[in-house]
């Protein structure tokens, strides 16, 4: 069964609007895991507009099953995950100011660069992840990194979806068997959804991870949290 990590940057969002500490993040991360998800996940940027580092490393202790922190590996975010020392660091390459992930890596120009990132993680006890698109000799580059896996982003696959389902899937699949084939572990996440998981799911092979917040979080204002994450993990039974 593939393990369903969510994502809390958008319960820090709504928290943040109002300046108070409503939602209570800390709580929300504690419940999810109570109702069933496998992972807890954070993004946490250099303005802090959703997660903060104070939330991070007030998670640390809460989060039992896997801690996942999202990020682009500067000076700051490395400096954070080596103190908290998550179970997985997600390598992702956004620029400070992105409104969320719209791109993997590409790897080859920052080849020296991640696998720096790679051995310092490693070095510390800490899975590593990173974040690329479907094409396999970029896959094949990002083994050489070191890495111990890399996160498909599933935005095109979402946005193919409900016209050509099978020929979303197709370049995802190929992307996972490389991934599997240069031994790596492959994760998923960005628009995955109640509408199109299931279906990615069941065609992915050695899918271990997915991370999912912004549409799980929008499904649970209207079927609650509970029952939203017994029906995202139904989709990946």
């Amino acid at each position: 069964m593939t393990n369903l990590s969510v994502n809390i940057n958008k319960i820090a969002t709504l928290r943040n609007s109002r300046g108070e500490n409503h939602p209570d993040v800390e709580q929300v991360a504690v419940d999810c895991e109570s109702f069933g998800a496998q992972g807890i996940t954070v993004h946490p940027r250099p303005d802090e507009r959703h997660i903060r580092r104070d939330d991070v490393y007030k998670l640390r202790p809460l989060v039992k099953t896997e801690f996942n922190i999202e990020g682009y590996p500067s000076p700051e975010f490395m400096d954070l995950v080596l103190k908290v020392k998550p179970e997985q660091v997600t390598l992702v390459p956004d620029a400070p100011g992105d409104l969320t992930s719209s791109a993997g890596w590409e790897v080859e120009p920052n080849m020296e660069f991640l696998t720096s990132i790679v051995d310092r993680l490693r070095e510390a006890g800490i899975r590593s992840s990173i974040f690329v698109g479907t094409d396999t000799d970029n896959i094949r580059l990002a083994a050489k990194t070191g890495a111990d896996r890399v996160e498909l982003y599933t935005k095109p696959y979402a946005d193919l979806y409900p016209q050509d389902p099978e020929r979303a899937v197709a370049p995802f699949v190929e992307a996972s068997r490389a991934a599997h084939k240069a031994g790596l572990g492959v994760n998923a996440g960005h628009d995955l959804s109640l509408e199109n998981l299931k279906f990615f799911s069941e065609r992915i092979p050695y899918l271990n991870e997915v991370s999912i917040g912004h549409a799980l979080i929008c499904d649970a204002l209207y079927l609650g949290l509970k029952e939203t994450i017994a029906r995202y993990k139904a989709c990946l039974s």
